[in-house]
């Protein structure tokens, strides 16, 4: 699994993880496309090779002629949501920007659809967060990992006034994170930064193993002679761990509900949308809740990047007031697909590969009860027929 691991010792914003993600190979044309694809007149790209300290790094400057227009939340979901980009990538863009829409709303408590975004959210900010999105996508980036956020000192002028560093809004969104509050001057993790950040961050800290496959550097537009104002990514690949071969060791989010009130049909339609919906398992527990009241733990195990769909599908198909979310690694055991025919029919099994290298098969329970109900055939012994014929296969 390729994985992303974000090092924001001088902070982080939109156009340092651009900078980043095209030094590590995305690809700059598609995106210096992407204005023009979303229909935001005069707004260019600009990428070129920069110094900061020591580091070579890669700048993007996206530029604005004439005012842009304030938007809403709405209006830049229509934008991102327009089709210039595919669609798990307009989800995930879709997400940071209502990650900030609800920061902002609440430093100035109010509504997140009336939450106007000024250079927050202006085309500039788009384009930040549309091509972070995308360029990820495209270097096939399956989990991101982010070190403690350096956040800045002093003050920063914006469209409110003079605010303290790190700014309201920022503040708000990297509540729970680790961050570095070592006192660099100035504003070093902007809100569009830090949305990014927190968004698609599968969990904070140290990575897991990989094997490095490459870094980028993003320069940010400033340069302070304090820290190299550089965000750095470095991308790997996850290694198998523990034992050999291909053992896969991943991030996955936990999501589960505890319900006193679902009736059974309702909850076994709920695990099987969610498998349906793309969770790699989902499963039900009993459980006695407050009061004696008996009641399930409905449990879905995703990829970080399917808890917003994840959690979607729970408010709207259970009477769910409140999910609870975590990120856990677990090792897979590498496994392939196989077929064997038999005088009924064909057995599709699933084969592993253990850490010592023999491998395991067992056949697949829905082909076998498809075999068993079309023959008349008796299942366990179709499952110990088509095994035999497995190892047969093999030599």
């Amino acid at each position: 699994m390729k994985v992303a691991y974000l090092e924001p010792f001088s902070g982080i914003s939109g156009d340092m993880t651009l900078g980043a993600l095209v030094d590590l190979g995305f690809d700059a044309a598609e995106l210096a496309a992407l204005p023009k694809a979303f229909g935001l007149e005069g707004v260019t790209i600009e990428v070129r090779d920069v110094r900061r300290g020591p580091f070579r790094a890669r700048q993007v400057d996206v530029r604005c002629e004439g005012k842009q227009p304030h938007r809403h939340l709405h209006h830049v979901r229509t934008i991102l949501e327009g089709g210039a980009l595919p669609a798990p990538v307009a989800a995930r863009a879709v997400a940071v920007f209502t990650r900030l829409a609800e920061a902002e709303a609440f430093v100035h408590g109010e509504p997140v659809e009336k939450v106007h975004f000024h250079e927050v959210g202006a085309a500039d900010a788009i384009v930040d967060i549309a091509g972070a999105c995308l360029g990820f996508h495209r270097l096939g980036v399956e989990a991101i990992h982010v070190a403690p956020i350096v956040v800045g000192s002093g003050t920063v002028e914006c469209a409110h006034g003079t605010l303290p560093v790190p700014a309201p809004a920022t503040a708000r969104l990297l509540e729970g994170v680790p961050v570095d509050f070592t006192p660099l001057a100035g504003e070093r993790t902007t809100p569009t930064g830090a949305a990014l950040a927190v968004t698609l961050a599968s969990g904070f800290g140290p990575p897991p193993p990989f094997r490095l496959l490459g870094q980028g550097i993003g320069a940010g537009g400033r340069d302070p002679k304090d820290r190299p104002n550089v965000l750095r990514i470095l991308l790997g690949e996850t290694t198998g761990t523990p034992g050999d071969p291909g053992t896969i060791r991943r991030t996955i989010a936990v999501v589960e509900t505890t319900l006193d009130d679902a009736s059974p049909q309702t909850v076994a339609h709920v695990a099987q949308r969610l498998l349906e919906l793309g969770a790699r398992d989902a499963f039900v527990t009993p459980v006695l809740m407050k009061k004696g009241r008996p009641g399930v733990t409905v449990t879905a195990l995703c990829d970080p990047g399917r808890v917003d769909d994840v959690a979607a599908l729970l408010f709207r198909e259970t009477s769910a007031i409140g999910l609870r979310v975590r990120h856990e690694e677990r090792f897979e055991l590498a496994r392939e697909e196989a077929r064997v025919r038999l005088p009924e029919g064909e057995v599709r099994l699933k084969v592993v590969t253990l850490p010592d290298g023999s491998r395991r098969a067992r056949p697949e329970y829905e082909s076998l009860a498809e075999l068993a109900r079309g023959s008349g055939a008796n299942l366990e012994a179709l499952a110990a027929r088509a095994l035999a014929a497995w190892d047969a296969s093999r030599g």
